[in-house]
């Protein structure tokens, strides 16, 4: 859009996962700002200019966009940055796709379970437990039972409990790494998962995807992570039925206008328990297969709005729901063990699969996979975006691909951890 070159645009975060968002801007010829606390962040390799400022630190961002004139702000990927997201627009009188109770209610899981009780959506059962481990609390949980920071997101400070000895730890654990210093106490769900994508286009709003979420489990007591997502989930009409009108009622009332969303949920014989909601572009990229299957460019959007303040697809007809795409798709996520990568093989044939339109990369032969990044998503080496015409196809595609992929450690050990097994 030629409306927007020469456009200069502050970036916030630097992951490897903001990548695609700067690339987008880059080609539509944007100024690209990217700012992030880490020196030599993957993002900032890609962009016109970059800097080692916090993206939380609004003052900081505040100056740096008066010094630099910028013309929007927009955030990556990073869901810490949500709220100075907001602020900073505020401060320098810039669009910003999230009001103040937006972004509130959408980054911290409390006010997010608060937000659904009063329009009937059930949030994860839960237990009142607090950092003064009250004796009372501790002795009505039912395990086991995961404790997670109230405002983190990609699986960091999350702990599965299996018993009360584990509870101080855990609570210590997430509280590290919450800026709030508060956490929840949930039941840990062992049943099905799922997401909905959300776009939002001047008041019209719709899902993009639904889609079913297959998880790695029992990694050193951590949180889960994801190993594949699979579109249209089997779900998808249910929650359409049943979860969906209650949930616009809550769009309506809290004025959600532009922009994206992400909420996860588990289904349990047919009801779903929602949680973890995301206000911003979502690292495993949803994005992506909304853009093969209909057409409709999210990242496109988001830069127009960060840069006009107006929707580029204005109020937008309903675009047809994933069941109605008449083909099928799955992201694969490769998960890797702790060690140093010496060695990738098979990646380049998978890129050139008929059936894989979109392969994102997250480390390079050389880089170190920490033992701190298992059971979060800083294990995955890359999601491959896959699409067949049928499941069954689309099953033996999978199967077919996790295989190609053989990545080695330094003693010549596999990396991967066990592929994702699909049967219907």
């Amino acid at each position: 859009m030629d409306v927007l070159s020469g456009k200069r645009l502050l970036i916030l975060g630097a992951n490897p996962e903001t990548i695609p968002l700067v690339q987008k801007a880059n080609s539509m010829g944007i100024h690209t700002i990217v700012t992030d606390y880490t020196h030599g962040a993957p993002a900032k390799d890609v962009a016109s200019e970059s800097y080692d400022v916090d993206g939380s630190d609004v003052d900081a961002l505040v100056a740096l966009g008066k010094k630099l004139k910028i013309d929007g702000v927009l955030v990556g990927v990073a869901d810490r940055l949500i709220v100075p997201y907001q602020q900073v627009c505020n401060k320098l009188g810039l669009p910003c796709y999230g009001t103040e109770e937006q972004c509130a209610v959408f980054t911290d899981k409390m006010r997010f379970n608060e937000e659904c009780a009063k329009y009937g959506l059930k949030g994860i059962p839960s237990y009142s437990l607090d950092a003064n481990m009250c004796e009372e609390v501790v002795k009505t949980i039912q395990y086991p039972v995961l404790i997670k920071p109230s405002d983190s997101n990609s699986g960091k400070g999350m702990t599965i409990c299996y018993k009360e000895d584990e509870l101080s730890d855990a609570v210590s654990h997430a509280l590290s790494y919450s800026a709030s210093k508060r956490f929840l106490t949930e039941r840990y769900m062992i049943c099905d998962d799922i997401f909905v994508f959300y776009t939002f286009v001047d008041g019209t709003y719709w899902p993009s995807i639904i889609a079913d979420r297959f998880t790695c489990k029992g990694q050193n007591g951590g949180s889960p992570v994801c190993q594949g997502a699979r579109s249209p989930s089997k779900y998808a009409d249910l929650f359409m039925r049943t979860v969906h009108p209650k949930l616009s009622k809550m769009f309506q009332s809290l004025q959600v206008k532009n922009g994206v969303l992400m909420i996860s949920a588990f289904v349990e014989n047919e009801e779903f328990y929602l949680y973890d909601p995301g206000f911003r572009l979502q690292g495993e990229a949803p994005n992506l297969t909304a853009f093969e299957m209909t057409g409709f460019n999210h990242l496109e959007m988001l830069l127009h709005f960060a840069l006009t303040g107006e929707n580029p697809y204005g109020r937008e007809t309903l675009l047809p729901t994933c069941t109605q795409w008449g083909k099928v798709a799955f992201t694969i996520w490769y998960l890797l063990r702790p060690g140093r990568i010496k060695q990738i093989i098979g990646l380049e044939r998978i890129c050139n699969d008929p059936s894989v339109y979109q392969v994102v990369t997250r480390f390079e032969e050389g880089d170190v996979i920490l033992p701190e990044f298992v059971g979060t998503e800083s294990q995955v080496f890359a999601r491959v975006y896959v699409t067949c015409n049928t499941f069954e196809q689309l099953y033996r595609k999978i199967d077919e691909l996790q295989k190609n992929l053989c990545i080695l450690d330094e003693e010549g050990r596999s990396m991967l951890l066990p592929g994702v097994k699909l049967q219907e």
